[in-house]
Parts: C-alpha cells; structure tokens; sequence
C-alpha cells in the first residue's frame, strides 16, 4: 500500500488500496473525517472496543462524564453554543437508556447531536443477553432517526449519514448504535463513503408565489407582529431577521428559544411571548391582524389556550419542518423552507412594494408603546427579608455582559434568567424549553464551556435541578473546565410551590427540599463543591452579591459554585394561567392589565 510520501499514479486517476480497519477503528476515523474534536461519554462493556481506540486518538479530546445523562446534555450546550454538532457516547443497555432524557430533550429543541451507544454482540441480540436494551427502538419517536450497524463495513456511510441527518433540515438527535462485534471485526475503509437516504431532501428553498402572498398580506397589516421562534438561531438567521424587522418596521417577540434571536435593546422587541412573556409581548401577539411565525411552532406555552390564541389575526407560518406547519394554527400562508433563505427572499419581495402601498402601522405602535411604558418587567421586593432572585440574576447578566454564555435549569429560575438577563446575540442563552429538563443546567454549561472555552458561562440553577447532576462538577474540576454555578436556592421545587399556591389553596405537597435559610441544608451546597474541588460562596444579603459574582468572574483556575439563599415566596411574573386565553395575563398576582381597543387605554384592573 502506497504511504502519504508516495505519489498515486496518474493513471486514470488510480485510487490507493482501501485500508483495511476495525470497526472501532472505523468510528475513530470517521469521526475525524467529519470535523468532530470534542466528544462526552462513559465507557462500558460494549462499547470498549471503540475506547480502546479512541484512548490513541490527537484529534478528538473525550470528556470522561459521571453520568451518561450528562454526556448527552453536554453535548446538547456544546452544540447549542457553538452551532456545531454534539457527540455522545455510551454503552448498551442503562447506559443508552441514561440518555434517553436528553435525546428527547434535543428533539424537541431541535438541536444537532448524535448519540452513538455500544450494542451487544449481533448473535445474541433478542436472548435478553446482560446489558441488552433495544435502543434503537426505544429512541425511535425521539430522534430524527436511529441506526443499528452490525458489519463494519457499513460504520462509515452511517455515520456519515447520521451527522447529514442531525445537522440539516430540522436539526435533531440521531443514534448510532454498533454491536460489538461490528467494532471488534475488520473491513476496508472506503472514504468518502456512498449515502444513500431515500426521500430525505429538506426543502431549503421556499416557492415564489407564497413569497409573495406573504409579502402582500404583510403590506396590507395595520397591526403586525414577527413570532421569532428558535428555528431562526438553528439556522443562522438573526442577520437576515434584523434587516427584515428593520426594513419592515414590524414589532418582534422572541420567543424562549429564541432569546438573543432578536436584540433586547433594540426598540422593535416587545419581549418574550406566552405564559411568563412580558405584556407587550402576549397583548401585541394577542390583538394582531398578522402573525409572521418565523421557526416557531405554536406551542401551548406560547399560545395560551390555542382557538382563543390572536383569534382575528392571519397565519405566515415559515418553518423547514412541512409538519409543523398548519400543526396547531392554521396557516393562511404556508412557507415550507430555510428562515434564513426565507427571510432573504421576503425582504426581496417587501423592496419591490411601492411605499404608498403599505399600511400604515403607527396606531399599532403608539399602542404598543404605552404598553411597554405602562407594563415593564419588574418584581415585589421579598416581605420575608430575603433576597430576590430576579435582582441576584439581573447583576449576573449586567455583571457578566452580553458575550457571556448562560444556561439554565428549569422552573422559575428559568423563566427569571429569560425575563431579566438581557440577550443582544444568538447562542448566549441556553435552555430545556420543550421538554423542560431538570438537571440540564450543569452539564449544559460545561458542554459551552468546552466549545466556547474563552467565553465566560454561567450554570444558573435551581436547588432542585442542581441535585440532579451536580456529579458533573467532577467531570468539570479534572477536565478544567471553570464554569460558573449560580444556585438559586429558594429550598423547593419553586415553580411546582408556585403553582399549589395560587391553583391548590397553598398545599405545598412535597416540594420542600431543606436547602435554604431555616432549614437543615441537606446538602450544604458550599460544603458539596469544596468536596468536589470548586470553590463555594454563600450569599444571604444584597451587599454580599456583587462581590461573589465578581468573585466568580475572575476565578478561573476551578468550577465556581454560588449559593444564593433566596425567598422561597418570590415569584414569576407576568403570568397566563394554564388552559386560558392569553388575554387573561396577570401582570402581578391578582393584577391585570385590560386594553380597551377603542382609547388604547391600558389600566390595571383587579382579576
């Protein structure tokens, strides 16, 4: 076989003799054909073989994880933060289903990720052989689609072909599960090799004339509003947004996918949409005559009740997904195709609409205008002498800057970390947002952390969510991976608590969990990083803030973990209450805002 030094002979183009590899050696070197440098996973009996190659590799750095449900969150911010595909690996069995949780969380949020787990040997498949689980069909309603390769031969295409599926179109998870004995085997390695998916063409390319209807329903709009959805970050698209909302003139939501999809501070931006969206947001969605949805899917969290969701507004529904269009609202224009191509064309086709003929939408403004100033996010000061939440991640955000990278858990702090961090660019806000995930946080920032290793990256984190998988502080002081843990410890599950409060007559069942001020402090969040070789913080006063964020901030030599003993009474505001209209948003408990459509009076009103 000819060496690199050796030149191919010219003769009709002469190709060198295939190499002959392992499968496990198969995977190695695919993965470095396609790019990949950073992978997360766990080794296990079935997948030892691919271990004991990549134990070899320079190109690819593995992240030894403490739990499989890590690997898989951690590649989820990995890609999330850099727009690059995250990788996976597990074993077979209770190490494929480990990541179940986050493969079902990156389908539904769309990111790029493949999950490659060990299988046992093809021959004892179906005997129920230890450490046997069907990964392939259980994760088959939750990822773009998954592969099971049992000759090596086949380990090239179909990872070639899982890393096409997962990072275009729709991004989404895709498995590759590999029996051992296809990792232990030889065949030749043909690269590049032949994919071969039959009825897999995303459509890219939107057709001319629904453009154009679009364009024209949006000249004839006197209240538009552009329904930014998480589908604009995925692909790249807040350029081209920016010019459309600014050629257009239209008002924008983000909603919590798209948080940085659209500048905070830009004047168009009216906040984010749906249960806990600002005023602005909801009442502008609510009382339009035209939404542009642009990568959203009118989720309920966003719609409200959905038949009484804008009921007198018409439908440009754009999204690369055909299913998702016309799901749950009817879409007066569908666009099946890129946001960023998308927008571009639309943009077009807006320039070539005389300026006389375009609706005035001054009124809608002047509205929009007095909601903002007579609506503005807030909060009540803690009665209980406690420090507020929202106050501690406001500084966090003002403290640490827009370049900053900030993912969360889920729950209240969540929905505080949308509300009052303020987002001026794509991919600095990271979140479970369709199947709301506790426990993402953590792993999710040290996934940033390793693709985006100069930008500093806060885990902002409830005491629930941290007990979930705050084991991957482990992976993060061994690796040096120096991320940033805000905990916000109100000592229960706080958005569970919010609700018994005001639907269950105050019965706070179970959710208490003697973590914060008065309680037992089980665990003692400051003790569990010293014992993890980060440095702890416990802030129980407003003057102590400041300087454990910047504390924090300059630390960057281990992981920083910040207990922030909040009141456990705070809570998140605005609100529309499950199963109603959107016209129902409380602006503070009991409080709502009315609109009286002929004065543009906004008052608030007792509910």
């Amino acid at each position: 076989m000819p060496t690199e030094a050796t030149p191919l002979s010219a003769a009709a183009g002469a190709r060198r003799t295939p190499e002959t590899l392992t499968g496990s050696g198969a995977v190695l070197r695919t993965l470095e054909h396609l790019g990949i440098t950073d992978v997360f996973g766990l080794p296990g009996g079935a997948i030892i073989p691919f271990y004991d190659e990549l134990m070899a590799s320079t190109t690819i750095r593995h992240i030894l994880v403490r739990h499989e449900q890590g690997a898989g969150h951690a590649a989820e911010g990995y890609a999330s933060a850099s727009g690059k595909v995250g990788v996976a690996i597990a074993t077979s069995g209770p190490g494929a289903t480990n990541l179940v949780t986050a493969i079902a969380d990156a389908y539904m949020d769309s990111v790029p990720f493949i999950a490659i787990t060990g299988q046992v040997f093809s021959t004892l498949m179906g005997t129920d052989a230890f450490q046997e689980a069907d990964i392939v069909g259980i994760t088959m309603p939750i990822t773009k689609h998954s592969f099971l390769v049992t000759k090596p031969e086949d380990i090239p295409a179909t990872l070639a072909a899982a890393h096409l599926i997962a990072t275009t179109g729709r991004p989404g998870p895709v498995l590759v599960d590999i029996t051992k004995d296809a990792q232990q085997m030889s065949a030749p390695y043909v690269w590049p090799p032949k994919i071969d998916l039959p009825g897999y063409r995303p459509v890219t390319k939107a057709h001319g004339k629904q453009i154009a209807a679009a364009a024209q329903l949006l000249s004839e709009s006197q209240r538009p509003v552009l329904y930014v959805g998480g589908g604009v970050i995925r692909s790249g698209a807040t350029a081209e947004l920016l010019r459309f909302a600014e050629a257009t003139g239209a008002p924008v939501v983000t909603t919590l996918m798209a948080r940085g999809a659209f500048p905070d501070s830009h004047p168009q931006h009216l906040g984010m949409p749906g249960m806990h969206g600002t005023v602005p947001a909801v009442l502008g969605l609510q009382d339009s005559d035209l939404i542009i949805a642009l990568g959203a899917r009118f989720d309920d969290r966003v719609t409200g009740k959905a038949d009484e969701f804008a009921p007198n507004a018409k439908v440009v529904h754009v999204d690369i997904d055909p299913a998702e269009i016309s799901k749950i609202r009817f879409a007066d224009v569908p666009i099946v195709g890129d946001a960023r191509e998308v927008l571009g064309d639309l943009l077009d086709a807006w320039g070539g609409i005389a300026v006389e003929d375009r609706a005035s939408t001054a009124e809608w403004w002047a509205k929009l205008e007095q909601l903002k100033a007579d609506f503005p996010l807030g909060y009540a000061e803690p009665t209980d002498g406690l420090l507020a939440p929202q106050a501690i991640i406001k500084r966090i955000g003002e403290l640490t800057g827009p370049e900053g990278v900030f993912a969360s858990g889920v729950g209240q702090h969540q929905m505080w970390s949308a509300q009052f961090i303020k987002y001026e660019r794509p991919n600095a806000w990271l979140n479970s947002g369709g199947a709301g995930t506790m426990g993402y946080s953590v792993p999710a920032a040290m996934g940033a952390k390793v693709a985006e290793p100069d930008r500093v990256v806060w885990a902002i984190d409830g005491d629930g969510c941290f007990q979930m998988t705050n084991q991957e502080l482990a992976t993060c002081v061994i690796n040096d991976i120096p991320i940033k843990v805000a905990i916000i410890n109100n000592s229960s599950l706080g958005m569970v608590r919010q609700w018994q409060t005001l639907f269950y007559d105050g019965r706070h069942s179970f959710t208490d969990l003697q973590t914060g001020h008065g309680t037992r402090r089980v665990p003692d969040f400051v003790k569990l990083a010293d014992a993890y070789g980060a440095l702890g913080i416990r802030v129980e006063r407003a003057d102590q803030v400041d300087a454990a964020i910047q504390l924090a901030l300059e630390t960057n030599d281990r992981p920083v973990v910040i207990d922030f003993v909040v009141s456990r009474d705070s809570m998140v505001w605005p609100m529309v209450p499950q199963g109603v209209s959107n016209s129902s948003i409380e602006y503070a408990q009991a409080l709502a805002p009315t609109w009286d459509d002929e004065d543009a009076d906004m008052t608030g009103e007792t509910a």
